[in-house]
């Protein structure tokens, strides 16, 4: 199987011609809304999270608010998206996190977004590429599961993943595949029954026809 970076740049290329524009399915006004938005977006979708965005956010506009939010009511306003409990606690403890290390801004770092509750690599790298600009990796269940079809990792583990297309794809393409490589997997690359048949990558793919054997197993990141 060819792994050369090539190959990849390739595969980007004809995935562009696809996805022209690949905006954060997240939606958001600020930095701040993007952190929050994506801490909600664990274990759930994009789609569920926008729904519950205005309400939370008309409440509590900004880190200083949400800080001093009651757990209760901010527990009542996300309820739908999951995991409730422990969202309300992180959010609300990545809005006094702000506050007390960054003067309630968001960071533009890594290793300072990690250092916030309820974020980990894949949220901050939501928050460095969209909001800053910055090359990042982020493995989703969408993005992990294409590169594996792909042949470009055999990890589930996200980290691994992430290490995996760094060492094949230059640092400069990184947002590309990211984004791109998630459109994807949304749109023909599914976990149970991908579109093969109609797929551009087709021609690419070692995986063509073999389904979810190729994809997603037990135990996958969100």
């Amino acid at each position: 199987m060819d792994l050369s970076s090539e190959r990849f740049l390739k595969i980007l290329d004809i995935l562009e011609e696809e996805y022209r524009e690949t905006p954060s399915m997240l939606d958001y006004r600020s930095p701040f809304e993007l952190l929050i938005a994506v801490i909600l977006s664990a274990q759930t979708t994009d789609e569920q999270v926008n729904v519950i965005l205005p309400a939370l956010f008309g409440r509590f506009p900004t880190p200083r608010e949400l800080a001093a939010a009651p757990q209760e009511e901010v527990e009542g306003l996300i309820h739908s998206v999951g995991f409730f409990r422990r969202k309300s606690q992180s959010i609300i403890g990545a809005a006094r996190h702000l506050l007390n290390y960054h003067e309630g801004m968001v960071p533009d770092s890594m290793e300072s977004l990690v250092k916030i509750p309820g974020v980990g690599r894949k949220s901050a790298g939501v928050v460095l590429l969209h909001i800053y600009g910055e090359p990042a990796i982020i493995v989703d269940t969408h993005f992990g599961r294409v590169v594996r079809r792909l042949g470009f990792s055999r990890a589930l583990d996200p980290v691994r993943i992430e290490r995996d297309v760094a060492e094949v794809l230059p640092r400069q393409h990184w947002n590309a595949a990211s984004m791109r490589l998630n459109y994807h997997g949304r749109r023909f690359c599914f976990s149970r029954k991908p579109a093969c048949d109609g797929c551009p990558l087709a021609g690419l793919c070692p995986s063509r026809g073999e389904g979810s054997a190729a994809g997603e197993g037990q135990g996958e990141p969100s």
